[in-house]
């Protein structure tokens, strides 16, 4: 017997509010990269935490982009990708200033390097660094130590904080990032990398202060040689305590004209918030990200900057919000391993890079952007 086709009055129709739905999830999806009915996802996304990067003839620069799921001994895809690369390709030294470290796939790479004849070194903090690597699933300074890679710390109450990597005297690679699974995983950070022999030897001047055992205010400063121009683009290097840093922001401030944008995991330093201040008051357009728990202390600039009208947001990341960026007139970026307090300016083994270059400058822009859009307004603030 043969079926009779169903005619197009008896087939069954989709709902118009259904497609327009899916429609508009699709759309949200395209534009916000979230998916939360987990449609338009394959199952290895929820597993890979993307970077977001771009970069010139002589620099590079990279975000972490968190996602809620992620597998921290998948490294595809990530900043600690990124590093891996450049460990790979070091050919004689790989010397290393890194407040924190966790990650066993940059051990593992750092050995290799190690056996096949580099010259790795590494430069941590005492507290975060070397006894912390006792608690329990840790363990990575020791996998180096064991393999012969020499690590000193500063033994010392402030923080060796710096950030910073240099590969074989021609690449620095600094920024926020703690070499750590929340650092690339959960945290909002930032990594410059700089070919630059000129740049690689200021901070190889200062690696080796610390590896001689010259930490914090009583190293010596080297300021007047720490600047260096890159086809086209000024650079000066600043280290803490020794550079007095917090000196030379603050005209970095004064001298604004347009616009300043900044993105601050703690924000405590008075002279530089009432820098700020003051430009906002002489008609400069300033704005700015806080680490929410970090702007709730007594000791933060945001309840000063929310009374006085400035744009100010607090971050919207259920992990840390954890970059240490102003951008300046669209040009000036500043970043590094620097947070804007006190202890940092004045104690903290810390670095700090200031470039004066447009095309760096869009791409903290571009970040500034998307974490202002998950930024909320703060909240029961009594002016």
């Amino acid at each position: 017997m043969t079926k009779k086709k169903k005619s197009a009055s008896t087939k069954k129709r989709v709902p118009t509010i259904v497609v327009v739905g899916a429609i508009l999830l699709f759309l949200f999806y395209l534009f916000t990269g979230n998916d939360p009915l987990g449609i338009f996802s394959s199952p290895e996304d929820s597993n890979i935490t993307a970077v977001i990067g771009s970069g010139g003839d002589w620099w590079q620069v990279y975000f972490t982009d968190p996602l809620p799921d992620y597998d921290p001994n998948n490294m595809d895809g990530t900043v600690a990708a990124e590093l891996i690369n450049q460990i790979n390709n070091a050919q004689e030294t790989i010397h290393i200033a890194s407040f924190e470290f966790n990650l066993t796939a940059v051990a593992e790479a750092l050995i290799a390097a190690h056996n096949r004849g580099v010259d790795v070194r590494w430069v941590t903090d005492d507290e975060f660094g070397l006894e912390t690597d006792e608690e329990m699933d840790r363990g990575q300074f020791a996998m180096l130590t064991a393999a012969g890679i020499e690590i000193v710390d500063d033994a010392r109450s402030a923080l060796m904080h710096n950030k910073f990597w240099i590969f074989d005297g021609q690449i620095v690679w600094t920024g926020s990032t703690n070499i750590t699974k929340n650092g690339i995983f959960r945290n909002n950070n930032n990594v410059i990398v700089v070919e630059s022999a000129e740049v690689a030897a200021m901070f190889t001047r200062e690696f080796d202060e610390m590896w001689a055992g010259e930490f914090g205010p009583r190293s010596p400063s080297t300021l007047s040689e720490q600047t260096t121009i890159i086809q086209g683009t000024p650079v000066e290097i600043l280290f803490a305590p020794e550079d007095k840093v917090m000196d030379e922001l603050v005209p970095l401030i004064d001298q604004a004209r347009d616009n300043i944008k900044f993105m601050a995991f703690s924000f405590t330093h008075d002279g530089l918030g009432d820098a700020m201040l003051a430009k906002a008051a002489a008609g400069v357009d300033v704005s700015g990200i806080f680490e929410t728990r970090g702007s709730k202390t007594e000791y933060s600039e945001l309840p000063k900057m929310f009374c006085a009208n400035l744009a100010v947001r607090q971050d919207g990341n259920p992990g840390t919000f954890h970059h240490k960026v102003i951008i300046i007139d669209d040009r000036i970026v500043i970043t590094g391993s620097l947070n804007f307090s006190d202890n940092a300016n004045n104690s903290n083994d810390e670095n700090v890079i200031i470039v004066n270059n447009s095309d760096i400058a869009a791409q903290y822009l571009q970040e500034f952007q998307r974490r202002w859009q998950e930024a909320k307004t703060p909240d029961a603030i009594d002016c």
